[in-house]
C-alpha cells in the first residue's frame, strides 16, 4: 500500500484510523491496532474519571511501537461538560492526535499544537470544513452518510471530492469501509486515509458483550436503521425487534419541545442521557433492550475475530 499523507502525519505504515467508538474502543483495542501499523483513537468520555483518563494515556505511551499511533476524541461542544479538563489531560499527557466532533474546534487546535499534538475535525459538509482549515487544523475527517452512530447525509465519493477541491489540507474519510476495496475507493476519490469502525466491534478485544459482536456477525448493511431516540440526532443502529418496537423517531412531544429555542437544548440533553443509558445497557451487559450502534460496513463482518485480524482484512 503507498504512503499517504495520513501515513506520513502519524508515522504509520498504512492509512487507517481505527475509529473512536463510545462504550466500544478501549487501551487493548489500540494497542493491537499499533502493532498493526495502524493509528487507534479511543473516545475520552469512555473514561468516567480523570485519573481512568491518565491511566489510559500512560499504557498507551508505554506500549507505543514504531508504525502506529494513537489518539484521542473530544467532543467540543458546551454540552460535554468534562471537555476541556480532559483536553488539559490529554496535552499535559501528551498522544499524537485528537479527532475533534460536534463543536467549534479553536481552543483544542490551539491547546494540542502548542503541545505538537495533531487535530483531526469531524465534518459532514465542506462549509465546516472551510471553516475548520481556517482554525488551523491538521486534516478533516469527512463522515459520510455511510457512517456507524452520527453520520453525515452525504455520499462518501460526493462528499470526499467537495472537500478535496475546496481544502488544502488532507482529507480523512469516514464511514463505508469494511473492507479492502472500499478502501481503496476511498483513496481513489482523494482521500489521504479512512477512519473504521463498525468492524472493529465483532473484535476479541473490543468489551462489549458477545450478543452485541454477534449481532455485527449476524446483520447487514440492510439491517441498519437511523433513529433519533438515542441522542435527538439521526443516529445510525442495527434495526433489533427492539428497535422495531420502539420505534426510530422522536414523539410528538419530543418535537414539539424541540420546536421551542429556549427548551430545545435540554429536551436534547435529557434525550442524549436516557439514550446514552439504554446503549450503554445493550453494550455491556445482557438486555432485552437490544439498542446496537452500527453502520453498514459490518455487511463484511462474516467473524469476530482479532484485531490483528480486521486490519490484515483491510489491507489485503
Amino acid at each position: 500500500m503507498t504512503t499517504t499523507k495520513l501515513t506520513e502525519l502519524l508515522k504509520i505504515k498504512y492509512p487507517i484510523i481505527q475509529a473512536p467508538m463510545f462504550l466500544v474502543s478501549n487501551t487493548k483495542m489500540v494497542i493491537e491496532a499499533m502493532k498493526s501499523g495502524i493509528a487507534g483513537c479511543i473516545p475520552a468520555l469512555n473514561y468516567r474519571t480523570d485519573e481512568e483518563l491518565r491511566a489510559a494515556l500512560q499504557e498507551l505511551k508505554n506500549a507505543k511501537v514504531d508504525g502506529g499511533s494513537f489518539g484521542f476524541n473530544l467532543i467540543v461542544n458546551k454540552s460535554n461538560v468534562k471537555y476541556k479538563h480532559q483536553l488539559d489531560i490529554i496535552c499535559s499527557e501528551g498522544a499524537d492526535f485528537i479527532i475533534t466532533s460536534l463543536g467549534n474546534p479553536s481552543e483544542t487546535i490551539k491547546k494540542a499544537h502548542e503541545k505538537g499534538i495533531k487535530v483531526f475535525c469531524d465534518v459532514t459538509d465542506l462549509k465546516f470544513a472551510q471553516k475548520v482549515e481556517s482554525l488551523g487544523a491538521d486534516a478533516i475527517v469527512a463522515v459520510n452518510n455511510q457512517a456507524g452512530g452520527h453520520r453525515g447525509n452525504i455520499e462518501p465519493k460526493e462528499l470526499i471530492t467537495q472537500i478535496v477541491e475546496n481544502c488544502s489540507i488532507p482529507v480523512i474519510s469516514a464511514g463505508g469501509v469494511g473492507c479492502k476495496s472500499d478502501l481503496d475507493k476511498m483513496l481513489d476519490y482523494g482521500a489521504v486515509g479512512v477512519s473504521v469502525g463498525s468492524p472493529f466491534i465483532a473484535s476479541e478485544e473490543a468489551n462489549v458483550t458477545q450478543e452485541y459482536k454477534q449481532a455485527c456477525v449476524d446483520y447487514n448493511a440492510k439491517s441498519i436503521v437511523v433513529t433519533e431516540k438515542i441522542s435527538g440526532t439521526p443516529c445510525t443502529v442495527i434495526n433489533t425487534p427492539y428497535v422495531k418496537k420502539i420505534g426510530t423517531k422522536q414523539t410528538w412531544i419530543e418535537n414539539l419541545l424541540n420546536k421551542n429555542r429556549k427548551l430545545k437544548k435540554w429536551v436534547k440533553m435529557i434525550r442524549f442521557s436516557i439514550g446514552m443509558k439504554a446503549t450503554q445497557n445493550a453494550a455491556t451487559k445482557a438486555t432485552y433492550k437490544t439498542v446496537w450502534v452500527a453502520g453498514p460496513s459490518i455487511q463484511h463482518t462474516k467473524a469476530i475475530l482479532p484485531v490483528r485480524k480486521i486490519i490484515e482484512n483491510l489491507i489485503n
